[in-house]
């Protein structure tokens, strides 16, 4: 009683067999790498520690560049201040060398009046 497996002569076909044999082998071999992979700890937490750190560098690299922005945008606020606080100031200033040019306020006031602050801080430094 001989079965016929769908080969010539009852025989199995020794070439599909051993080619089923490395197909089998094949797969078998890309399943141990695959559980090896998941079971290699120190190489998913490189991996994993890889990955944070460009991460964390990108982020960084986009608060440097917003950082910059903010500064730049500080700094043009500050300069505008100062040339305004500047413009003010260069207005006072004249304004009273109008006044001492046009005798509104006395030379010998101011004189007193500075004299007055340095014998205060003069003063105030002696009691130390």
């Amino acid at each position: 009683m001989s079965e016929n497996n769908g080969t010539t002569g009852g025989k199995p076909d020794l070439v599909a067999l051993r080619a089923e044999i490395q197909q089998t082998r094949a797969d078998l071999g890309e399943t141990v790498q695959a559980l090896a992979a998941k079971a290699d700890v120190k190489a998913r937490a490189r991996d994993q520690v890889t990955q944070t750190r460009q991460r964390l560098l990108e982020q960084a690299a986009f608060a440097t560049g917003r950082l910059r922005e903010v500064a730049g945008q500080a700094t043009a606020n500050v300069k505008d201040a100062a040339g305004q606080t500047a413009s003010v100031s260069e207005d006072a200033a004249h304004d009273v060398a109008v006044r001492v040019r046009n005798n509104q306020i006395p030379v010998v006031l101011i004189a007193a009046g500075l004299a007055a602050v340095v014998g205060v801080i003069l003063i105030v430094r002696g009691r130390r």
